[in-house]
């Protein structure tokens, strides 16, 4: 008689945004049973030491947009059903949050196409370990009373008509994936007159010891940070809240800022991490 593999287990879950003390106990206990681990660029070295099990093999599948190498889409849909097909239990480890700016539909539609068991454990994302770790309370009262996350990773994305809405609006806006696109952002919202006592506050690679804030009005934004690269990841808050980190500002902020999260080529793990050759 033939043998049946038993299919594995897929679960999807948030890493936290870089400090590796912001996992969730629940996504740490789940790296401590897997088999394979799934893992971005943006998860915290220290995180993936010591949480994942020293039996589990651990797959870099990163992307780092135009910056370097991307691990495509469809080759890591690929491997999540490869190995829960062979019975084992994956983990599928995003940076901050799972449900947030994450390419999570494309997996739980293969996921669910080929039958397989799974489950969704969230994790600290980014604008909220930022707004933490900067004294910026998104909504904070008497400033704002709602928070939209967006962004303008290419020009088209975001129509004419809801630049006028945002620049209206005293929600607090938080932009993911901006910081190559952010001259377009501010000059988008001066247009259709932002009000001037919303300020802009840039923050890199938030929550690590890296981390780097840069707050200025919108109108000073050609002066004080238009041309500058920023390190990523790099989140953008603007809002009357940015005010805020002048006076809450707990941590303190670096002389020198290095790159927390290193880029594909540039992993040294001392063999943690097995590099898929995968193919663009």
């Amino acid at each position: 008689m033939k043998e049946t593999t038993q299919i594995g287990r897929v679960i999807i879950a948030g890493a936290g945004c870089g400090d590796p003390g912001l996992i969730t106990v629940k996504a740490a206990r789940s790296l401590q049973q897997a088999d394979v681990v799934l893992t971005d660029r943006l998860v915290s070295k220290e995180i993936l030491e010591e949480y994942v099990s020293p039996k589990a093999e651990i797959i870099y599948v990163g992307k780092q947009c135009r910056r370097g190498f991307s691990t495509p889409q469809q080759s890591i849909n690929e491997l999540i059903v490869q190995f829960a097909l062979e019975g084992k239990n994956v983990v599928r480890l995003k940076g901050g949050d799972v449900s947030i700016f994450s390419n999570i539909l494309d997996e739980l539609e293969v996921i669910v196409a080929n039958n397989i068991p799974y489950e969704i454990i969230p994790g600290v994302s980014a604008a909220l370990g930022a707004a933490a770790y900067t004294g910026i309370p998104l909504t904070a009262r008497g400033y704002s009373t709602a928070v939209r996350l967006l962004t303008f990773y290419k020009s088209e994305i975001v129509s004419d008509e809801y630049w006028k809405e945002l620049a209206a609006s005293d929600d607090t806006l938080v932009f993911y994936m901006s910081s190559e696109t952010l001259g377009g952002v501010v000059s988008n919202l001066l247009r259709h007159g932002i009000a001037p006592d919303k300020l802009l506050a840039v923050i890199e690679q938030a929550t690590t010891p890296s981390q780097q804030v840069h707050v200025t009005n919108l109108p000073d934004y050609a002066i004080s940070l238009q041309g500058k690269t920023f390190a990523s990841p790099t989140l953008v808050i603007i809002g009357k809240v940015v005010a805020l980190h002048e006076k809450f500002a707990w941590l303190s902020q670096p002389q020198d800022s290095t790159e927390y999260f290193k880029p594909a080529a540039d992993l040294n793990y001392e063999n943690l991490i097995r590099q898929q050759e995968i193919s663009k």
